[in-house]
């Protein structure tokens, strides 16, 4: 069966100049605040919004990065200890710890930004933190040795 083109569907756009064009498929209303614009406010209780793809792949990136600088500032550290007549071994294991401590640091605050409502809790945030003081606090007590 074949249709006539007054009876095909819309196909969604106009070409310049059309008059044969669909009307407005929304009807006109004379009421004031059909026009005005509706609020939409968080509801209480809400449960916390979908972190979207890009901001996870930028905050992936973000951290990559950091992890990238810090792997270099923990070779300086070493060289900075061996320097000051700290045993090798000793200056390595600082090194890597100062290493944990920073990247258990950036996470913590890599997830907060990222979206704050869902990551910044306690039983997230907490554990990132308590790891990261714990290895830079060790970070400096093995590196005296």
């Amino acid at each position: 069966m074949q249709t006539t083109p007054s009876s095909a569907p819309d196909p969604g756009f106009k070409l310049p100049g059309d008059d044969k064009a669909s009307p407005d498929p929304l009807p006109k209303t004379k009421d004031p605040a059909a026009a005005m614009p509706i609020e939409v406010a968080p509801v209480a209780g809400a449960p916390a919004t979908d972190t979207s793809t890009r901001d996870l792949a930028i905050g992936g990136a973000v951290f990559l990065v950091l992890v990238i600088i810090y792997f270099f500032v923990r070779n300086a550290y070493v060289h900075h200890l061996v320097v000051k007549r700290v045993a090798p071994s000793s200056a390595g294991s600082a090194g890597w710890l100062l290493f944990v401590g920073l990247s258990f640091f950036s996470a913590a605050a890599v997830l907060a930004i990222i979206n704050a409502s869902k990551f910044l809790t306690f039983a997230v945030t907490a554990p990132l933190v308590l790891v990261g003081m714990v290895s830079l606090v060790a970070a400096l007590f093995v590196g005296r040795r």
